[in-house]
């Protein structure tokens, strides 16, 4: 797991690719699609894209001439179960803070 997450998070290192996952979130869309915000040909987008491909981030299928892209939630899942283990330290970590705040706060209640 640890290769496919240093290539997602490789992948992900790019703005332009981030981008290209956030219009993916709204829906498939052809490289053309893709292209058109940005100031680059399409042979440029299609290497970010093949970047975003190889991480296991995209999906791309053939459609006669078009090649349309998508999100392949299996690649998000290892970022989103990666960051989960971090979730779940912060929550426990916020929960004793929690704890200790509200003894603090009882002890000076019982003092007044």
């Amino acid at each position: 797991m640890n290769q496919s997450l240093d290539l997602a998070f490789s992948a992900l290192s790019d703005a332009t690719r981030r981008a290209i996952l956030s219009r993916l979130a709204i829906g498939e869309a052809t490289v053309m699609e893709l292209a058109a915000p940005f100031a680059m040909t399409q042979p440029a987008i299609s290497r970010h894209l093949r970047v975003l491909e190889e991480a296991g981030l995209i999906t791309r299928r053939v459609e006669g001439a078009k090649r349309p892209c998508r999100l392949a939630p299996k690649g998000l899942a290892g970022i989103d179960e990666w960051l989960g283990l971090f979730r779940r330290a912060l929550e426990a970590n916020y929960s004793r803070l929690d704890e200790v705040l509200a003894i603090q706060a009882k002890r000076r209640k019982d003092k007044n």
